[in-house]
């Protein structure tokens, strides 16, 4: 029967969550390529035949780490009011951080610490995954203020950064090895900054820098 090749004798699906905790908990670096065909369970001829390179899996893997399937921000994005959806987002995150069944922290902000210059370009590439996060809640925001749950002089870029800034926080913190108890806590606080920002936004008080020009 030529022509129809070998069949695969793995699961690609299992095999790439497998590669998706490995660079979630080591990061891009610090996961080998022996490392990844030992827990794949499969040869490293295998693995390019399947995902063609370590990056292109690595790729893959952030991916489904970010697929509504796994993410938790797509949904609590999507509550009735801007801040119960950026409060519903913190908190189911920081769950999902210190769950004790996964690496702590999020993938996306801790896979590319610390390239070497031959790999910074995984490192724009996760940048460029969290400025999509970036827009999604600078889009929650407007909608806000369009819907009425917002004062219409409240500045999108201001509370995305703000939210994305207390959210990758968090990360760092639960791969330091905090509670969920302590997490919640730094979002009870993190909600009465928010709370204040917006209280600034409709009686036209402004911030002390240029909101406008904030980068994540």
């Amino acid at each position: 029967m030529s022509g129809r090749g070998r069949p695969r004798l793995f699961d690609k699906e299992a095999a790439l969550r497998t590669a998706m905790v490995l660079f979630w908990e080591h990061g891009y670096e610090g996961t080998s390529l022996s490392m990844l065909t030992s827990a794949m369970g499969i040869t490293s001829t295998s693995l390019y035949a399947a995902f063609g390179s370590k990056e292109r899996l690595f790729r893959e893997a952030v991916e489904l780490y970010n697929s509504v399937d796994n993410s938790p921000t797509d949904a609590a994005l999507q509550e009735a009011t801007a801040r119960r959806a950026v409060e519903a987002m913190l908190r189911k995150n920081a769950d999902a951080y210190v769950d004790p069944d996964t690496p702590q922290g999020c993938m996306v902000v801790l896979a590319g610490l610390n390239l070497t210059a031959d790999n910074e370009h995984i490192g724009r590439y996760l940048a460029e995954c969290r400025r999509r996060d970036y827009a999604k809640l600078v889009e929650r925001v407007e909608r806000g203020a369009a819907e009425g749950d917002l004062p219409r002089g409240v500045d999108p870029s201001a509370l995305a950064s703000y939210s994305l800034t207390v959210l990758q926080g968090l990360s760092i913190q639960a791969r330091d090895g905090c509670s969920r108890a302590q997490a919640h806590a730094v979002i009870d606080g993190a909600m009465l900054g928010w709370d204040e920002l917006v209280r600034r936004a409709e009686s036209g008080v402004q911030g002390s820098t240029d909101a406008g020009a904030a980068r994540i």
